[in-house]
Protein backbone atom coordinates (compact mmCIF):
# COMPACT_ATOMS: atom_id res chain seq x y z
CA UNK A 1 0.00 0.00 0.00
CA UNK A 2 1.23 3.31 -1.09
CA UNK A 3 2.31 5.58 1.82
CA UNK A 4 0.40 8.53 3.00
CA UNK A 5 -3.18 6.86 2.31
CA UNK A 6 -3.89 5.29 5.69
CA UNK A 7 -6.74 3.00 4.31
CA UNK A 8 -6.47 0.57 1.60
CA UNK A 9 -9.03 0.79 -1.04
CA UNK A 10 -9.37 -0.40 -5.21
CA UNK A 11 -6.55 1.87 -6.41
CA UNK A 12 -4.01 -0.02 -4.71
CA UNK A 13 -5.25 -2.98 -7.12
CA UNK A 14 -5.78 -1.23 -10.16
CA UNK A 15 -3.44 -2.01 -13.28
CA UNK A 16 -1.75 0.53 -15.30
CA UNK A 17 -3.15 -0.49 -18.65
CA UNK A 18 -6.95 1.08 -17.90
CA UNK A 19 -8.39 -1.49 -20.90
CA UNK A 20 -11.58 -3.68 -20.24
CA UNK A 21 -9.48 -7.23 -20.26
CA UNK A 22 -6.61 -5.75 -17.94
CA UNK A 23 -9.07 -4.16 -15.03
CA UNK A 24 -11.44 -7.41 -15.26
CA UNK A 25 -7.66 -9.90 -14.90
CA UNK A 26 -7.05 -7.23 -12.12
CA UNK A 27 -10.15 -7.32 -9.86
CA UNK A 28 -9.78 -10.81 -9.40
CA UNK A 29 -7.42 -10.58 -6.70
CA UNK A 30 -8.96 -6.87 -5.40
CA UNK A 31 -8.80 -6.77 -1.54
CA UNK A 32 -9.81 -3.30 -1.66
CA UNK A 33 -11.96 -3.54 1.40
CA UNK A 34 -13.43 -6.42 3.61
CA UNK A 35 -16.14 -7.75 1.50
CA UNK A 36 -13.90 -9.88 -0.48
CA UNK A 37 -13.31 -12.17 2.43
CA UNK A 38 -16.95 -13.76 2.36
CA UNK A 39 -17.67 -13.69 -1.12
CA UNK A 40 -16.92 -16.18 -3.22
CA UNK A 41 -15.64 -13.87 -6.03
CA UNK A 42 -14.88 -10.49 -7.65
CA UNK A 43 -18.14 -10.13 -9.71
CA UNK A 44 -16.72 -7.63 -13.00
CA UNK A 45 -19.02 -5.95 -15.01
CA UNK A 46 -20.22 -7.83 -18.72
CA UNK A 47 -21.46 -6.92 -21.99
CA UNK A 48 -20.40 -5.14 -24.88
CA UNK A 49 -16.96 -3.54 -24.87
CA UNK A 50 -18.42 0.03 -26.51
CA UNK A 51 -22.11 -0.19 -25.06
CA UNK A 52 -24.59 2.72 -26.25
CA UNK A 53 -25.99 1.96 -22.51
CA UNK A 54 -24.42 1.03 -19.46
CA UNK A 55 -26.34 -0.39 -16.27
CA UNK A 56 -25.31 0.19 -12.93
CA UNK A 57 -26.79 -2.03 -10.04
CA UNK A 58 -25.70 -2.40 -6.66
CA UNK A 59 -24.04 -5.00 -5.81
CA UNK A 60 -24.12 -8.94 -7.43
CA UNK A 61 -26.29 -11.00 -5.34
CA UNK A 62 -26.38 -14.88 -3.81
CA UNK A 63 -25.94 -16.35 -7.60
CA UNK A 64 -24.09 -13.71 -9.14
CA UNK A 65 -21.33 -14.51 -6.47
CA UNK A 66 -21.46 -18.38 -7.38
CA UNK A 67 -21.63 -18.00 -11.17
CA UNK A 68 -19.01 -14.90 -11.41
CA UNK A 69 -21.45 -12.74 -13.40
CA UNK A 70 -23.68 -9.74 -12.93
CA UNK A 71 -27.41 -9.69 -13.28
CA UNK A 72 -27.85 -13.46 -13.89
CA UNK A 73 -30.62 -14.64 -11.29
CA UNK A 74 -34.09 -13.09 -10.84
CA UNK A 75 -33.77 -9.07 -11.33
CA UNK A 76 -31.40 -9.83 -14.11
CA UNK A 77 -34.24 -12.06 -16.07
CA UNK A 78 -36.53 -9.39 -14.81
CA UNK A 79 -33.72 -6.23 -16.38
CA UNK A 80 -33.49 -8.07 -19.27
CA UNK A 81 -36.91 -8.63 -19.87
CA UNK A 82 -37.82 -5.22 -19.09
CA UNK A 83 -35.37 -3.52 -21.31
CA UNK A 84 -36.50 -6.06 -24.43
CA UNK A 85 -40.04 -4.66 -23.72
CA UNK A 86 -38.40 -0.66 -23.96
CA UNK A 87 -36.68 -1.79 -26.85
CA UNK A 88 -33.09 -1.51 -25.49
CA UNK A 89 -30.93 -3.51 -27.14
CA UNK A 90 -29.91 -6.04 -24.47
CA UNK A 91 -26.52 -6.94 -26.69
CA UNK A 92 -25.49 -3.11 -27.17
CA UNK A 93 -25.43 -2.66 -23.16
CA UNK A 94 -22.74 -3.34 -20.70
CA UNK A 95 -24.23 -3.83 -17.06
CA UNK A 96 -21.93 -3.84 -13.85
CA UNK A 97 -22.60 -2.95 -10.03
CA UNK A 98 -21.13 0.09 -7.54
CA UNK A 99 -19.89 -2.55 -5.63
CA UNK A 100 -18.15 -5.97 -6.98
CA UNK A 101 -17.98 -7.73 -4.10
CA UNK A 102 -21.21 -9.70 -2.52
CA UNK A 103 -22.15 -8.55 0.99
CA UNK A 104 -24.33 -10.92 3.11
CA UNK A 105 -25.39 -11.89 6.27
CA UNK A 106 -26.45 -15.81 6.97
CA UNK A 107 -29.68 -16.63 7.75
CA UNK A 108 -30.42 -20.01 8.42
CA UNK A 109 -28.57 -22.21 5.14
CA UNK A 110 -29.42 -18.77 3.28
CA UNK A 111 -27.32 -15.68 2.36
CA UNK A 112 -29.30 -12.67 2.53
CA UNK A 113 -28.22 -9.86 0.45
CA UNK A 114 -26.94 -6.86 2.58
CA UNK A 115 -26.48 -3.37 1.89
CA UNK A 116 -22.93 -2.03 1.34
CA UNK A 117 -21.54 1.22 3.39
CA UNK A 118 -20.79 4.32 2.10
CA UNK A 119 -17.02 3.50 3.18
CA UNK A 120 -17.02 0.31 0.81
CA UNK A 121 -18.95 2.08 -1.93
CA UNK A 122 -15.99 4.54 -1.67
CA UNK A 123 -13.89 1.76 -1.10
CA UNK A 124 -14.82 0.10 -5.00
CA UNK A 125 -15.58 3.16 -6.94
CA UNK A 126 -11.88 3.15 -8.67
CA UNK A 127 -13.14 -0.15 -10.41
CA UNK A 128 -16.62 1.48 -11.54
CA UNK A 129 -14.85 4.73 -12.77
CA UNK A 130 -12.21 2.61 -15.05
CA UNK A 131 -15.24 0.78 -16.25
CA UNK A 132 -17.00 4.11 -17.45
CA UNK A 133 -13.83 5.53 -18.62
CA UNK A 134 -12.71 1.94 -20.42
CA UNK A 135 -16.26 1.28 -22.29
CA UNK A 136 -17.59 5.17 -22.76
CA UNK A 137 -21.05 4.48 -23.12
CA UNK A 138 -23.73 6.99 -24.60
CA UNK A 139 -25.43 6.97 -21.44
CA UNK A 140 -25.31 5.75 -17.58
CA UNK A 141 -28.61 4.46 -16.06
CA UNK A 142 -28.62 3.68 -12.06
CA UNK A 143 -30.45 0.94 -10.86
CA UNK A 144 -31.63 1.55 -7.32
CA UNK A 145 -30.14 4.41 -4.47
CA UNK A 146 -26.80 2.54 -3.96
CA UNK A 147 -25.81 3.00 -7.48
CA UNK A 148 -27.08 6.49 -8.01
CA UNK A 149 -25.77 7.58 -5.03
CA UNK A 150 -22.29 6.34 -5.78
CA UNK A 151 -22.17 9.11 -9.24
CA UNK A 152 -24.57 11.68 -8.15
CA UNK A 153 -23.35 11.62 -4.11
CA UNK A 154 -25.49 10.32 -0.91
CA UNK A 155 -27.95 13.25 -1.04
CA UNK A 156 -29.81 11.98 -4.27
CA UNK A 157 -32.88 10.53 -4.05
CA UNK A 158 -34.22 8.17 -6.96
CA UNK A 159 -37.97 8.80 -5.46
CA UNK A 160 -37.67 12.27 -6.76
CA UNK A 161 -35.94 12.27 -9.84
CA UNK A 162 -36.05 9.07 -11.11
CA UNK A 163 -36.18 8.74 -15.19
CA UNK A 164 -34.97 12.06 -15.62
CA UNK A 165 -32.09 12.28 -17.92
CA UNK A 166 -29.39 14.48 -15.81
CA UNK A 167 -25.79 15.87 -17.15
CA UNK A 168 -22.99 14.99 -14.88
CA UNK A 169 -19.64 16.63 -14.84
CA UNK A 170 -17.47 13.52 -16.08
CA UNK A 171 -19.70 11.63 -16.97
CA UNK A 172 -22.23 11.10 -19.91
CA UNK A 173 -25.59 11.46 -19.29
CA UNK A 174 -27.40 9.20 -16.26
CA UNK A 175 -30.47 8.18 -15.45
CA UNK A 176 -31.50 7.01 -11.82
CA UNK A 177 -34.24 4.09 -11.75
CA UNK A 178 -35.26 1.61 -8.94
CA UNK A 179 -33.69 -1.35 -8.65
CA UNK A 180 -35.32 -4.60 -10.63
CA UNK A 181 -34.99 -5.96 -7.25
CA UNK A 182 -37.10 -3.94 -5.69
CA UNK A 183 -40.04 -5.09 -7.95
CA UNK A 184 -39.61 -8.62 -7.24
CA UNK A 185 -40.15 -7.44 -3.33
CA UNK A 186 -43.30 -5.73 -3.88
CA UNK A 187 -45.73 -7.54 -1.47
CA UNK A 188 -48.76 -8.16 -4.28
CA UNK A 189 -49.04 -8.92 -7.57
CA UNK A 190 -50.67 -5.70 -8.41
CA UNK A 191 -47.94 -3.81 -6.72
CA UNK A 192 -44.96 -5.76 -9.14
CA UNK A 193 -46.80 -5.08 -12.04
CA UNK A 194 -47.04 -1.33 -11.09
CA UNK A 195 -43.76 -1.40 -10.22
CA UNK A 196 -43.01 -3.28 -13.36
CA UNK A 197 -44.69 -0.38 -15.78
CA UNK A 198 -43.26 2.37 -14.24
CA UNK A 199 -39.88 0.31 -14.74
CA UNK A 200 -40.37 0.38 -18.20
CA UNK A 201 -41.61 3.49 -18.64
CA UNK A 202 -38.17 4.90 -17.09
CA UNK A 203 -36.32 2.50 -19.73
CA UNK A 204 -38.40 3.79 -22.75
CA UNK A 205 -37.38 7.21 -21.66
CA UNK A 206 -33.73 6.04 -21.90
CA UNK A 207 -34.19 4.38 -25.18
CA UNK A 208 -35.62 7.68 -26.72
CA UNK A 209 -32.18 9.55 -25.87
CA UNK A 210 -30.55 6.88 -26.72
Amino acid sequence: MPSGRPEISALDFLPRDHHLSSLRKAAKDCQGCDLYRNATQTVFGEGSPSPIVMFIGEQPGDQEDLAGHPFVGPAGRLLDACMEEAGIDRKAAYVTNAVKHFKWEPRGKRRIHKKPSMREIAACRPWLTAEIEAVKPRLIVCLGATAAQSLLGGAFRVTKDRGKVMDVAGYPPVVATVHPSSILRAQTEEDRERERRLFIADLVSVARHL
